[in-house]
């Protein structure tokens, strides 16, 4: 097996007609993050960059949680030893996992079976969509522990996903807020019964599965690298991202399935 297709051990991978499927599997622990957890789901990020076959990656938990931060043992414990160089050494190995997954030119769709928080809040939040269990309350509890609310980039995206107003409420108090608030400020996409989480995600999913590859990297990167522009180098960047898109199979194949009034066969899509 060659390496970027090499098995994680410390999580579930699963895949299938196009879809990546991870899976938290630490539920004794509410899927507390440790450091193998966070090389491997970076690695596993990095390596799915380089896959034209995958559309789409689904990352859920196990049990009565998502993710709720790093595990006390295997990661506090050990912070509490190190010298300023080895937390920094951990803070940007936290990071290059975010940046992983806003690089991924393939959407990501967090599945939040249960509670979310710390720097499961983090990694949800640098997903493309959440869809949620009911039960999916969330924290972004760093200051509880005495450290800024801004962290994994939460400081950054938080406030372009709520606006500046509640993100500085949440990253200021570390509170939680149930799914239903969550989804109300528009932290979550969606939220439904905890025995429809599978089926709400699944009815994403497809929705992506289905969409033009290109045309969905081209979103992402765009809303990625349009955070940081000006009116006139945003209109540039997509003028020049659309022009090239005309030339995909994909866009007359649109325009075909539109004027016969059927639904589009983009190109690899099942």
């Amino acid at each position: 097996m060659t390496p970027e297709r090499a098995v994680p051990t410390s999580f579930r991978y699963e895949e299938a007609d196009g879809v990546v499927r991870l899976t938290l599997d630490r539920p004794d622990t509410l899927n507390s993050l440790t450091f193998e957890v966070y090389h491997e789901l970076t690695a596993t990020f990095r390596a799915l960059a380089d896959r034209p076959d995958v559309r789409v990656v689904v990352l859920t938990g196990t049990g009565r949680a998502f993710c709720t931060g790093g595990d006390v043992k295997d990661i506090i414990g050990d912070l509490l030893h190190r010298d300023a160089e080895g937390l920094l050494l951990f803070t940007r190995l936290t990071c290059d996992l975010v940046r992983a997954m806003r690089a991924l030119p393939r959407p990501v769709v967090a599945s939040l079976n249960g509670t979310v928080a710390g720097a499961g809040a983090a990694i949800a939040l640098a997903a493309d969509f959440r869809v949620a269990a009911d039960s999916a309350r969330i924290a972004f509890l760093f200051v509880r522990v005495g450290l800024a609310g801004a962290d994994m980039g939460a400081a950054y995206l938080l406030p372009r996903v709520v606006g500046l107003g509640r993100a500085t409420e949440l990253l200021m108090t570390g509170d939680f807020i149930d799914a239903a608030e969550a989804h109300r400020i528009g932290l979550y996409n969606r939220v439904v019964a905890g025995d429809q989480l599978a089926a709400a995600t699944g009815e994403m999913v497809d929705k992506l599965v289905r969409g033009p590859r290109d045309g969905l990297a081209a979103t992402k990167d765009a809303l990625n690298r349009e955070m940081h522009m000006d009116l006139d180098a945003a209109l540039d960047h997509e003028a020049r991202a659309q022009a090239a898109l005309m030339l995909h199979p994909d866009f007359r194949e649109g325009f075909q399935a539109f004027m016969g009034k059927r639904p589009p066969r983009f190109e690899g899509a099942p």
